[in-house]
C-alpha cells in the first residue's frame, strides 16, 4: 500500500529524472526556465518564484500580491561508454523536470509566505552493454536517482535593505539500480559477481535559511544555505547469484544529498542590462561518499543477509555562475549565462551508472510578457572532458581500461504571473 501511494503521486515526478543531471555532479544549474537562461544565477535576484529554493530570504522583496509560477525543462542526455568489449552510447530521451511556485506578498506587512515543488537533483543512465562473466551477452545497466523538495517558506523584511527567509518542508528520493554487479563488501561476500535489480524510495525533512541584503538601489548580495537530505529509503532487491539462484530481499539504501552554502551579487548597471554570479559550495564528501545497502530477509534460504557499501568517494566543488540580463524594450529579455565547477566523481569510481562528468554549460534565455503572463524560454548545454580509467576502484575489474563521456541539453519553458 505504502508504495501503491508513493508511486501514485510521485510517478510523473520521479520519471522527470532518468536522465544525468546537467549540472555540479548530479546537481541542477537552475530549476527553472527564468534562471537557467541565466546560468542559473538566482541567489540574489527577486524576480522569480523558485527563489523559494534558492534563497527564501528574495521573496521578502518580490512585487506586491501572488507570484504564481509553473514551468518544465526537457532534458536530453547524450552518454558514450567503452571498454575493451564495449563502445557505445546510452539511450537518448526526453525527460520532464517540472517546477512550480507561489508567493505571497503583502506590502503592509514584513511577511511574506510561499510554497513550490522542485526537482533540484538527480542521475541516471541506460546502456545495453556486453556483459562480464559470468553474465555474458547484452544485459542492461540502468540507474536512477531523484531529488524532490515540496517546499513551504516564509520571509521578513527586517528593514527596507534586509531580509530574511527560511523554508522547512519534506524531500522525496526514489532511486533504481539494475544490471550486473560485483559485490564490493565488506561483507564476506565480496567479489561475488550478481545481476542486482533495486528499488527504493523514501522521504525526509529539508529545510533551507537565507539573507537578501540591498547595498543600493543598482546592488544586491544573497547568502542562503540548503540543508543535506539524508535518506533510510526502503523497497527490494532481486539478487541473481551463480550457483544459488536467485532471492528477493527487504532492502533499505541508505543515501545522502548533500548541502550547500551559496553566495550571489546582482548589480543593475543601467536601467536595462543586469549582471549577476553565485558561487555555490557542495559537501559531496560527507554526502556521496558511498551508498549503504541493507539487503535482509531474503527469501531463499541459501542466501545470506548483506550489506553493501556501493563506492563512490567524491570530493567538494565550488560552482561558480555568471549571467547576464538584457531588458529589450516592450517586456523583452534577453539573457546568457556561463557555469564552470570541476567534476566531483574521481575517476576510480565512475561508472556507466553515474556518468558524472560535466564541467562546463552556457545557456541562453528569452523572455517576454504576453497579455497577463511573463513567459520564459531557455536552451543549456552542459558538457564535460571525456574520462579515461586504467584501473577502476570497484572490485571485479568490470570497468578497467574504460572511457566515458556526457553532454545533455536542457530546454526549459515557464509561466509566471503576477494576481
Amino acid at each position: 500500500m505504502r508504495r501503491a501511494l508513493w508511486s501514485a503521486v510521485f510517478t510523473a515526478i520521479s520519471w522527470s529524472f532518468c536522465g544525468s543531471a546537467f549540472a555540479d555532479g548530479v546537481i541542477l544549474n537552475g530549476v527553472s526556465a527564468h534562471t537557467i537562461g541565466r546560468g542559473g544565477t538566482n541567489i540574489a535576484h527577486f524576480d522569480n518564484g523558485s527563489v523559494l529554493h534558492d534563497n527564501p530570504a528574495a521573496m521578502a522583496r518580490m512585487p506586491d500580491g501572488t507570484t504564481f509560477q509553473i514551468g518544465v525543462t526537457g532534458l536530453i542526455t547524450d552518454f558514450q561508454y567503452s571498454d575493451l568489449q564495449n563502445d557505445t552510447g546510452g539511450q537518448h530521451q526526453l525527460y520532464p523536470l517540472p517546477e512550480l511556485s507561489i508567493v505571497r506578498r503583502c506590502g503592509c506587512s514584513p511577511w511574506t509566505i510561499g510554497i513550490g515543488g522542485f526537482v533540484p537533483a538527480g542521475f541516471g543512465s541506460i546502456y545495453n552493454l556486453e556483459g562480464p562473466a559470468p553474465f555474458s551477452g547484452t544485459q542492461q545497466y540502468k540507474s536512477f536517482g531523484s531529488l524532490t523538495k515540496l517546499l513551504p517558506g516564509v520571509a521578513y523584511s527586517v528593514n527596507d535593505r534586509l531580509s530574511v527567509g527560511a523554508t522547512l518542508g519534506v524531500a522525496i528520493t526514489v532511486a533504481d539500480l539494475e544490471g550486473p554487479y560485483t559485490l564490493q563488501g565488506p561483507s564476506f561476500l565480496r567479489g561475488v559477481p550478481t545481476l542486482l535489480d533495486l528499488d527504493a524510495d523514501g522521504a525526509t525533512l529539508s529545510w533551507s535559511v537565507g539573507l537578501l541584503y540591498r547595498v543600493t538601489g543598482r546592488t544586491s548580495v544573497g547568502l542562503s544555505y540548503l540543508s543535506e537530505s539524508r535518506f533510510e529509503a526502503e523497497g527490494t532487491t532481486r539478487v541473481v547469484a551463480p550457483i544459488l539462484g536467485q532471492s528477493d530481499y527487504d532492502t533499505q539504501l541508505d543515501i545522502t544529498w548533500p548541502r550547500s552554502v551559496g553566495l550571489g551579487v546582482r548589480h543593475q548597471f543601467c536601467s536595462n542590462t543586469v549582471l549577476s554570479s553565485d558561487v555555490i559550495w557542495y559537501n559531496w564528501s560527507k554526502a556521496f561518499d558511498g551508498f549503504g545497502i541493507h539487503l535482509d530477509a531474503p527469501s531463499n534460504p541459501q542466501f545470506p543477509a548483506v550489506f553493501e557499501e556501493f563506492p563512490l568517494d567524491w570530493r567538494d566543488t565550488v560552482s561558480v555562475r555568471v549571467g547576464a540580463e538584457q531588458d529589450l524594450g516592450c517586456g523583452r529579455t534577453l539573457r546568457l549565462g556561463y557555469v564552470y565547477h570541476r567534476v566531483p566523481i574521481p575517476t576510480s569510481t565512475i561508472t556507466p551508472y553515474i556518468p558524472a562528468s560535466l564541467e562546463h554549460a552556457f545557456s541562453i534565455g528569452y523572455g517576454w510578457r504576453w497579455h497577463c503572463w511573463n513567459l520564459n524560454l531557455a536552451y543549456m548545454y552542459t558538457f564535460g572532458p571525456t574520462v579515461s580509467v586504467e584501473n577502476s576502484g570497484f572490485v571485479g575489474g568490470d570497468f578497467d581500461q574504460s572511457e566515458h563521456r556526457a553532454e545533455t541539453h536542457a530546454i526549459g519553458v515557464s509561466f509566471m504571473r503576477r494576481l
